[in-house]
């Protein structure tokens, strides 16, 4: 994560003066700021409308590109379905979402400007139609937006929670309840600002969790997001004890040989912008992490 610093004036807002002296737009400097990734001297802010006073430094920690745009690439590209309005990925793991400092080619974003003709515009020139997003090394669907109708009605299906977002993780040791919800608001840490954390004063983030298999010293979990924070089942998981097996973030055990966590979003649910269907994708399970869950049946 790298820091971006802007100057305050004394009399514009911070949302606008950011916004209007950066490539973001409004809504998603509000975001950093409620994410807590926005700081004066240090101290994070927590309001949008605040007036920082002139000649004071602001910091603004991010993973945002400083490019011109993403540049098509002729990548190999998982396309589960595609229409006028909207095309559903299976990204793979290792692969991050759009351009970020450090990873300006390479993404989901440059394979989708080379293999989809039209792209929603409201995300801007680094991320064009992407609606939502996934870690770098979780891998399963992601739904993006062909054109800005399509765009605001799929942000909107998420926000209200009309979108199911369904992913399988294995845990570490064996989770007591069959099933059950996290409810807990995360933040970015106090302690260590690349990673996100359970706080007090963080945003609500809420997750629903059912156990498919139990392997003794591994659970097999299917989550259900309400909400989308920054790495929130990863977070979750660790608060509940049981930490994502291969999350190089918050696991500290490398076991099974892993570069990044055996989490996959394998199953979408939204309506289509266009003919109100309610539909439904998914995916299977990448090698990998059926491998390790075939290896762990077998020893049961």
């Amino acid at each position: 994560m790298d820091g971006r610093n802007f100057t305050g004036d004394g009399k514009t807002r911070l949302d606008v003066l950011i916004a209007s002296q950066s490539e973001w737009t409004r809504s998603h400097v509000r975001k950093l700021i409620d994410d807590g990734c926005v700081s004066v001297d240090g101290e994070a802010i927590v309001k949008s409308g605040t007036v920082v006073p002139s000649g004071k430094e602001i910091e603004v920690l991010t993973e945002e590109p400083v490019l011109v745009s993403a540049e098509p690439e002729n990548l190999p590209l998982d396309i589960v379905y595609e229409d006028s309005d909207l095309v559903v990925v299976n990204k793979r793991a290792g692969m991050v979402t759009h351009p970020c400092q450090g990873t300006p080619k390479g993404t989901l974003v440059n394979a989708l400007c080379y293999h989809v003709k039209d792209l929603s515009g409201i995300n801007g020139v680094f991320r064009p139609g992407i609606v939502h997003r996934l870690d770098k090394d979780t891998s399963g669907l992601l739904v993006v937006a062909k054109n800005d109708l399509s765009h605001v009605s799929l942000a909107s299906q998420i926000e209200k929670k009309e979108a199911g977002r369904y992913y399988l993780a294995l845990l570490e040791g064996n989770i007591k309840e069959d099933n059950g919800q996290i409810d807990q608001p995360i933040a970015r840490s106090k302690t260590d600002r690349k990673k996100m954390a359970v706080c007090a004063d963080g945003r609500r983030a809420l997750s629903y969790y059912t156990v498919l298999e139990r392997f003794g010293k591994y659970t097999l979990c299917e989550f259900k997001l309400a909400t989308g924070r920054t790495h929130q089942i990863r977070v979750h998981a660790k608060f509940m004890g049981h930490p994502v097996v291969g999350d190089p973030v918050y696991n500290g055990k490398k076991e099974f040989d892993l570069n990044g966590q055996l989490l996959h979003a394998y199953k979408l649910e939204l309506t289509h912008p266009s003919t109100g269907e309610r539909m439904t994708f998914s995916c299977p399970l990448p090698e990998r992490f059926e491998n390790i869950l075939e290896k762990l049946r077998k020893n049961l």
